[in-house]
């Protein structure tokens, strides 16, 4: 999945298999030390298909130590709506499991694939916490959105 250009296209360049494993051991340690990671994602078939979860945001990143969603799938499993149940469910341990009062997503202006999925997620855009940074040669632009429980 992070060899492929189309798949990799929001991050600017493509993973090493080294690179690739690196990031699953982060995500397994994040998940060993705040009970939070982001999960694998298969079809019913175990196929595998891509992952989605929270976060927590290292200190140093511009939004601070704040839980970040995010997802990155396959692309032959674009299009079927796993991206947004899967992270359906990540926001609903977020607030049921976790509870959380808020989880922060954000992604590149161009990047509408991932807009679309924050849309039907009901994320609300917070422009005044878009944020840009360098980073491997490159200035990023992020806009942000927010995640909330639902009042009862």
């Amino acid at each position: 999945m992070h060899a492929d250009p189309e798949v990799m296209i929001d991050h600017g360049y493509t993973f090493s298999r080294a690179e690739s494993d690196k990031k699953f051991d982060r995500y397994a340690l994040a998940f060993q030390r705040n009970g939070v990671s982001r999960w694998a994602l298969e079809s019913r078939d175990g196929e595998f298909l891509g992952y989605t979860g929270i976060m927590l945001l290292p200190p140093e990143h511009p939004l601070g130590p704040q839980m970040e969603i995010g997802w990155r799938l396959v692309r032959r499993a674009w299009g079927y709506g796993y991206a947004t149940e899967a992270a359906q469910a990540s926001l609903q341990d977020a607030f049921g499991r976790v509870r959380l009062s808020e989880v922060l997503a954000f992604t590149t202006a161009s990047n509408l694939r991932s807009q679309a999925v924050m849309a039907r997620l009901h994320l609300h855009r917070d422009p005044s916490r878009d944020f840009t940074f360098a980073a491997e040669g490159r200035t990023w632009h992020q806009l942000v959105w927010v995640a909330r429980p639902a009042r009862p």
